[in-house]
C-alpha cells in the first residue's frame, strides 16, 4: 500500500531566457502523506510558487519541467498528456491561488464559476445537481449559498478568498495547494481563512501544501516545514524540530528575524540578497550570506540528507547523515537510483 499521496523526486524546473537558463527548481525532493499539512517557506524568488505550478503541470514556455518525477499515488504526472492532466486538476489536486482579487472571473457569478469546474470534468451531473454541489461548497466555507448569485465585485476580500477555496474543494481533491492564501487580508480575516482551510482539510481528509512567508502562521498550522532558498531545498522536518533545533543557517536566520515580544524596535535581518537563479554561485548557494561558511561551502554543493530522524538539511556543518538517506530517498530510492528493501 502506498503511504504517500504525493511524492516529488529530483524535480528540476528551468526557464530558458536570452540571458541564460534560470534554475527555478533545482533537484527538489519531498513527500506528502494523506491528511498531512506541509508548509513551504522562503524568500521571494526561492521557487515556491514555481513548484506549485510544476505539480499542477502549469509551467508555460519559456519554462519547462527539465527532470524528475511528480508522483500522485503511482501516477507520474510528468508523463500525462495535457488532456489527462486536465482531469487531474481540481479533481485530485487543486489550488487556492495567491490574490483572490485577480483569480475570479469578474463577469461570471460565483455559482457559475463553481459549476464551470464540474462541467470541465464531465461528472455526468444534471444542472440542478451541480447547483446543489455548488451551494454545499459555499456552505462548507461558511458563505451563504446566496453568494453564488453574486459577482466577485460584490464580495469583500475575505469572501472572495473563501469563494476561491470553495472552487478548490468543490470536487474533494486529495491534495490542496494554498499559495499564500491570506495575502492582502487583514489579520482577523487571515485567521478566519486559515481556520476554514484547516477545518475543510480535516473533513475531507485532504493533504495541504501551504506556501507563504509567515513563519508564525506556519508554526500554528502545518505538521512539517520545508525551507527553500534560491530554487533548492535547504531544510525539511517537523515544525517542532525546525523551530526548536533548526539545522540550516538560513533557517536559523529566518527564525531569528521574527519579532520578539518585549524587544520593541529590535529587528534582525539577513545580510545580503538572494543570488540570481541564472547565475548561481559554485558550491552552496547560501555561502555568501552564511555566517558559518567554510572553504568547502564555496566549492561543493552539499547533499540534501537526513542528519536526524526525519530531519533533512543541505549543509556541510553536518557531515554525518543517516546512511543512504539523501535527496530522492523519500520513496525508498537511494541517490544512485537503487532501491532499498
Amino acid at each position: 500500500m502506498n503511504d504517500y499521496v504525493l511524492r516529488v523526486q529530483n524535480l528540476d524546473v528551468q526557464y530558458y531566457t536570452d540571458a541564460g537558463v534560470v534554475y527555478a527548481n533545482n533537484n527538489i525532493s519531498f513527500d506528502l502523506k494523506p491528511g498531512e499539512r506541509l508548509g513551504l517557506v522562503g524568500e521571494s524568488g526561492s521557487g515556491k510558487s514555481t513548484m506549485a505550478l510544476a505539480i499542477l503541470r502549469m509551467i508555460k514556455p519559456p519554462g519547462s519541467i527539465a527532470g524528475g518525477q511528480i508522483l500522485l499515488g503511482d501516477i507520474d504526472l510528468t508523463k500525462l498528456t495535457e488532456d489527462e492532466m486536465r482531469q487531474v486538476r481540481a479533481n485530485q489536486i487543486s489550488m487556492v491561488p495567491q490574490g483572490a482579487m485577480n483569480s475570479l472571473n469578474p463577469v461570471m457569478k460565483i455559482k457559475d464559476q463553481l459549476i464551470d469546474t464540474m462541467v470541465d470534468h464531465d461528472l455526468g451531473l444534471t444542472r440542478a445537481q451541480m447547483e446543489q454541489v455548488a451551494r454545499d461548497s459555499l456552505r462548507a466555507v461558511e458563505l451563504d449559498p446566496r453568494v453564488g448569485e453574486m459577482y466577485p465585485h460584490e464580495l469583500s476580500g475575505g469572501m472572495k478568498q473563501r469563494a476561491c477555496i470553495a472552487i478548490a474543494i468543490v470536487m474533494a481533491p486529495k491534495v490542496i495547494i494554498a499559495d499564500e492564501p491570506t495575502s492582502a487580508l487583514d489579520v482577523v480575516t487571515q485567521r478566519q481563512v486559515m481556520q476554514t482551510i484547516g477545518r475543510i482539510q480535516k473533513e475531507m481528509g485532504s493533504a495541504v501544501i501551504l506556501i507563504g512567508h509567515d513563519m508564525g502562521l506556519m508554526a500554528q498550522f502545518v505538521d512539517r516545514l520545508a525551507v527553500m532558498y534560491a530554487g533548492k531545498m535547504a531544510e525539511l522536518g517537523s515544525v517542532e524540530d525546525i523551530f526548536t533545533e533548526p539545522l540550516h543557517p538560513y533557517t536559523q536566520l529566518l527564525i531569528s528575524s521574527l519579532p520578539v515580544l518585549g524587544k520593541r524596535g529590535i529587528f534582525r535581518g539577513i545580510p545580503g540578497i538572494t543570488p540570481l537563479l541564472r547565475d548561481l554561485p559554485p558550491g552552496c548557494v547560501f555561502n555568501d550570506r552564511c555566517p558559518h561558511a567554510m572553504p568547502i561551502c564555496k566549492e561543493i554543493d552539499p547533499a540534501f540528507a537526513m542528519h536526524k530522524p526525519n530531519h533533512w538539511a543541505a549543509c556541510h556543518l553536518y557531515p554525518d547523515s543517516v546512511p543512504g538517506e539523501v535527496a530522492g530517498a523519500f520513496s525508498g530510492t537511494i541517490s544512485d537510483g537503487t532501491t532499498r528493501s
